[in-house]
Protein backbone atom coordinates (compact mmCIF):
# COMPACT_ATOMS: atom_id res chain seq x y z
CA UNK A 1 0.00 0.00 0.00
CA UNK A 2 1.45 3.23 -0.93
CA UNK A 3 1.93 6.57 1.48
CA UNK A 4 -0.47 9.23 1.41
CA UNK A 5 1.58 12.25 2.00
CA UNK A 6 0.65 15.98 1.53
CA UNK A 7 3.12 18.24 0.02
CA UNK A 8 3.12 21.44 1.84
CA UNK A 9 6.08 23.55 0.70
CA UNK A 10 7.81 23.20 -2.50
CA UNK A 11 11.46 24.57 -4.31
CA UNK A 12 11.33 26.43 -6.87
CA UNK A 13 13.90 26.83 -9.50
CA UNK A 14 14.31 29.51 -11.93
CA UNK A 15 14.56 27.00 -15.00
CA UNK A 16 11.72 28.24 -17.44
CA UNK A 17 10.51 24.60 -18.74
CA UNK A 18 7.41 23.93 -16.82
CA UNK A 19 9.43 20.27 -16.03
CA UNK A 20 12.03 22.36 -14.16
CA UNK A 21 9.62 24.81 -12.54
CA UNK A 22 9.57 22.84 -9.37
CA UNK A 23 12.78 21.60 -8.13
CA UNK A 24 11.23 19.80 -4.52
CA UNK A 25 8.97 19.35 -2.41
CA UNK A 26 8.55 18.60 1.53
CA UNK A 27 6.43 18.19 3.48
CA UNK A 28 5.43 16.19 7.56
CA UNK A 29 5.86 12.89 8.31
CA UNK A 30 3.05 11.32 11.24
CA UNK A 31 5.95 12.19 13.53
CA UNK A 32 5.95 16.01 13.28
CA UNK A 33 9.92 15.06 11.60
CA UNK A 34 10.04 16.88 7.78
CA UNK A 35 10.52 15.03 4.67
CA UNK A 36 12.17 16.26 1.29
CA UNK A 37 11.79 14.69 -2.49
CA UNK A 38 13.29 16.16 -5.56
CA UNK A 39 10.65 16.01 -8.21
CA UNK A 40 12.40 13.19 -9.95
CA UNK A 41 12.28 11.44 -6.44
CA UNK A 42 8.71 12.31 -6.26
CA UNK A 43 7.77 11.35 -9.88
CA UNK A 44 9.72 7.94 -9.46
CA UNK A 45 7.66 7.16 -6.38
CA UNK A 46 4.32 8.01 -7.73
CA UNK A 47 5.31 5.78 -11.01
CA UNK A 48 6.76 2.94 -8.42
CA UNK A 49 3.45 3.55 -5.96
CA UNK A 50 5.20 4.14 -3.27
CA UNK A 51 3.93 6.88 -2.70
CA UNK A 52 0.50 9.53 -3.27
CA UNK A 53 0.61 12.90 -3.03
CA UNK A 54 -1.95 15.58 -2.13
CA UNK A 55 -1.81 19.49 -1.99
CA UNK A 56 -4.68 21.25 0.38
CA UNK A 57 -6.20 23.95 -0.83
CA UNK A 58 -8.50 26.41 0.18
CA UNK A 59 -11.04 25.57 3.13
CA UNK A 60 -9.05 21.42 3.37
CA UNK A 61 -9.96 20.96 -0.56
CA UNK A 62 -7.46 18.08 -1.45
CA UNK A 63 -5.89 18.19 -4.93
CA UNK A 64 -4.36 14.70 -6.05
CA UNK A 65 -0.71 15.23 -7.45
CA UNK A 66 -0.38 13.56 -10.69
CA UNK A 67 2.84 12.87 -12.55
CA UNK A 68 1.95 15.00 -16.28
CA UNK A 69 3.76 15.00 -19.33
CA UNK A 70 5.68 17.62 -21.31
CA UNK A 71 5.54 18.18 -25.41
CA UNK A 72 9.01 16.47 -24.85
CA UNK A 73 8.38 13.52 -22.63
CA UNK A 74 9.61 15.23 -20.02
CA UNK A 75 7.64 14.43 -16.49
CA UNK A 76 7.01 16.45 -13.50
CA UNK A 77 4.40 16.64 -11.18
CA UNK A 78 1.75 18.47 -10.88
CA UNK A 79 -1.65 18.96 -9.19
CA UNK A 80 -5.29 17.58 -11.01
CA UNK A 81 -8.54 19.12 -9.32
CA UNK A 82 -11.15 16.73 -10.99
CA UNK A 83 -8.65 15.42 -13.63
CA UNK A 84 -8.44 18.66 -14.74
CA UNK A 85 -4.82 19.88 -14.55
CA UNK A 86 -4.54 23.06 -12.43
CA UNK A 87 -1.41 25.14 -11.14
CA UNK A 88 -2.17 25.09 -7.38
CA UNK A 89 1.19 22.92 -6.28
CA UNK A 90 3.49 26.01 -7.82
CA UNK A 91 1.53 28.45 -5.26
CA UNK A 92 2.66 26.44 -2.39
CA UNK A 93 5.04 28.09 -0.13
CA UNK A 94 8.99 27.48 -0.31
CA UNK A 95 10.28 25.19 1.88
CA UNK A 96 12.09 26.84 5.24
CA UNK A 97 14.23 23.48 5.96
CA UNK A 98 16.03 23.59 2.58
CA UNK A 99 18.15 26.40 1.43
CA UNK A 100 19.12 26.01 -2.71
CA UNK A 101 22.14 26.36 -3.67
CA UNK A 102 23.23 28.38 -7.11
CA UNK A 103 24.33 24.77 -8.24
CA UNK A 104 21.34 23.33 -7.67
CA UNK A 105 22.04 21.25 -4.60
CA UNK A 106 20.22 21.64 -1.49
CA UNK A 107 21.27 21.71 1.95
CA UNK A 108 19.41 21.95 5.28
CA UNK A 109 18.65 25.46 6.93
CA UNK A 110 20.11 26.21 9.84
CA UNK A 111 18.10 26.36 13.17
CA UNK A 112 17.24 30.25 13.97
CA UNK A 113 16.54 31.03 10.32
Amino acid sequence: MARYLRIRHVVKSDRTGVHELISAVCGLNLDGTHWTLTQEEAVSQIEDRISEFYIEGDRGKRFEVIVAMDLHANKYLRAAANYIPCEELLFLPPCLHLVHTPNGAYKEAKAGR
